[in-house]
């Protein structure tokens, strides 16, 4: 039953039409518990707020469905804007961003260009780190090349390794001399067994293994979990390998375990929100009702009792 959920609101997340709908809604039926706004305004209040809390964050204005240049360009005009607030309200935060967004599924090119528009305008800001989510498989590889393409040019970027794959560990090691700045996931995707790993059990040993194995690597580690399972293992690897609390950070999503986001940062561990914000957040909402039936009894709780 839980896998039949998870299975329909991730068909549901790719619809064009609720997409387009959702965005006439607003933030209604408890998105606002997963998304901060629709505003940059209300983006970085809401990161004010995390930082008041002792939490670092990441920004991130939501995109999907892009079929046209402008709505390319439209959108890195609005990670451009975003890491202009971000400068000039003094918070404590990067910028996450989706390439498809950018255009990569119109041409390789105007995403390069955007990208590079991003990245000139982060450094500009005092060097923001950008990193580039990763999406699902078919954007897997050309991800990782434009990665590599843009580390030959700039030092504020990286992206995202996903253990239910099975080239995770592959793509870990082809940059492993780079010391890249990676978030590690397990992954929230719906793929062929053909490329990734079916079982959860499979997908945790995964995901421990690429963990220790870009600590062991050298490379910075942003370790994105809810699970504690998970957290005690890298805190285990920190003590067993004498590794420096500046070289990880854990990561969760805004509005999911925000008491466990606290107290991991009064541990002295630096604890990332990811925080997004935008219009176009249909999709992001349904991934995230996908992941937890706990996240559908909320939104369900919230429709009944208002």
């Amino acid at each position: 039953m839980e896998q039949a959920m998870k299975d329909f609101f991730l068909f549901l997340s790719k619809n064009k039409t609720l997409n387009s709908a959702a965005k006439k809604w607003g933030l209604r039926f408890g998105a606002s518990r997963f998304v901060s706004g629709q505003t940059i305004a209300e983006a970085i209040n809401a990161v004010r707020k995390l930082n008041q809390q002792g939490l670092v964050c990441t920004l991130d204005h939501l995109g999907e469905f892009v079929f046209s240049v402008e709505e390319a360009n439209e959108s890195a005009d609005y990670c451009i804007k975003t890491l202009d607030a971000i400068h000039q309200s003094g918070v404590d935060c990067n910028l996450s961003l989706k390439m498809t967004s950018l255009g990569l599924d119109i041409s390789r090119e105007l995403c390069m260009d955007n990208m590079r528009r991003i990245l000139d305008s982060a450094k500009k800001n005092g060097n923001i780190f950008v990193r580039i989510d990763m999406e699902d498989y078919a954007h897997n590889q050309v991800t990782m090349e434009i990665l590599n393409e843009l580390l030959q040019e700039y030092d504020n970027v990286g992206t995202v390794i996903q253990a239910y794959l099975y080239k995770a560990s592959d793509d870990i090691d082809s940059l492993k001399d780079k010391k890249v700045n990676f978030r590690l996931v397990k992954g929230a995707y719906k793929e062929s067994p053909e490329v990734a790993y079916p079982n959860k059990p499979d997908v945790d040993e995964n995901y421990k293994k690429i963990i220790k194995q870009h600590l062991l690597n050298g490379g910075y580690a942003a370790v994105a979990t809810h699970d504690d399972n998970i957290i005690d293992f890298v805190k285990k690897l920190e003590k067993e390998h004498s590794i420096p609390r500046t070289q990880f950070e854990f990561q969760m999503l805004y509005g999911i375990r925000t008491q466990s986001q606290i107290d991991l940062a009064r541990e002295g561990y630096k604890m990332r929100v990811y925080v997004p914000y935008g219009n176009d957040w249909y999709g992001y909402f349904m991934r995230r009702l996908a992941e937890s039936p706990a996240n559908v009894k909320f939104v369900l709780k919230g429709m009944f009792t208002k």
